[in-house]
């Protein structure tokens, strides 16, 4: 099958599924909603009005504003931006790491390997919540410094699939045909094998940007992520726990927000799973 014609196959599959379509949808919705509504929302997420604050929702607020005044729908979108991109450059952060480990631990006997899988093992063994709260109140709370140990901290699942699959088409045919040809090993690992884990590196990137922005919203709502004024949805959470009998909607905005992406993604990583494991094609 010609790989266009293998590309609409998969396609087709993934939309008759109803739930990973459904959330395709919803995450293209809410990201171009997310990039493109402060341009049509020219508010300020920071403007100040305490003479409104706590307005319930009304023409001039859409979504009623915070304890300060601050207009909720442009810091929902702030925040947004904010976390979505957090939690997509940290996966990004975790995938190359993970890949690296995986495929050279796979592919290498002997010292690289057993060093690799055991430094692989020995981060598992480390509460990570725990460690990235540590790393972010000694390094900073900055949005470069959470991507980075929140990369650092969720690249070992990565890495124990990528293992697995280097080990599996290590022994296939194909690649021993061109080890028999003449090709070099890291020819051998960029050209042959690491080709064959796309599938499995696809859903462990949808789902590791679900479990990012949970956790950025996790250190946000402590207090150690992105700091006030900058909004993000974790801190959103924060401001709005002292308000929730008054002010209920401040916390089910942002709390929605969250659980709407992470299921979606959690959900189209499901659904890609079913597509692109052969052994559960139908």
């Amino acid at each position: 099958m010609k790989p266009s014609q293998t590309r609409r196959s998969l396609w087709r599959q993934l939309v008759h599924q109803p739930l990973p379509c459904v959330s395709l949808v919803v995450l293209l919705v809410l990201h171009v909603g997310v990039l493109v509504g402060p341009r049509l929302w020219p508010v300020s997420p920071q403007a100040t009005d305490p003479i409104n604050a706590l307005l319930d929702p009304t023409p001039d607020h859409p979504l009623g504003t915070d304890e300060l005044g601050r207009d909720e729908l442009a810091r929902l979108l702030q925040g947004g931006q904010v976390s979505l991109l957090v939690g997509f450059t940290a996966m990004l952060t975790s995938i190359v790491v993970g890949v690296l480990v995986g495929a050279l631990a796979g592919f290498y006997s002997g010292a690289v390997r057993a060093s690799l899988m055991r430094l692989t093992d020995a981060m598992l063994a480390i509460p990570s919540f725990f460690l990235i709260l540590a790393a972010v109140t000694v390094f900073g709370a900055t949005p470069l410094t959470l991507v980075l140990i929140i990369g650092a901290t969720s690249w070992m699942p990565v890495a124990r699939v990528i293992f697995g699959e280097t080990l599996r088409w290590q022994a296939a045919e194909f690649v021993q045909a061109a080890r028999a040809l003449g090709a070099g090993g890291p020819y051998l690992l960029v050209r042959h094998i690491l080709p064959q884990t796309i599938a499995s590196v696809v859903v462990s990137a949808t789902l590791g940007v679900g479990i990012a922005i949970l956790t950025e919203s996790a250190v946000s709502y402590l207090g150690l992520g992105i700091q006030p004024p900058t909004a993000s949805w974790g801190n959103m959470l924060q401001n709005a726990q002292q308000y929730v009998f008054t002010a209920a909607l401040l916390a089910v905005y942002p709390g929605a927000a969250v659980t709407l992406v992470v299921l979606a993604y959690n959900f189209l990583g499901d659904g890609l799973r079913d597509v692109l494991d052969p052994r559960l094609r139908t």
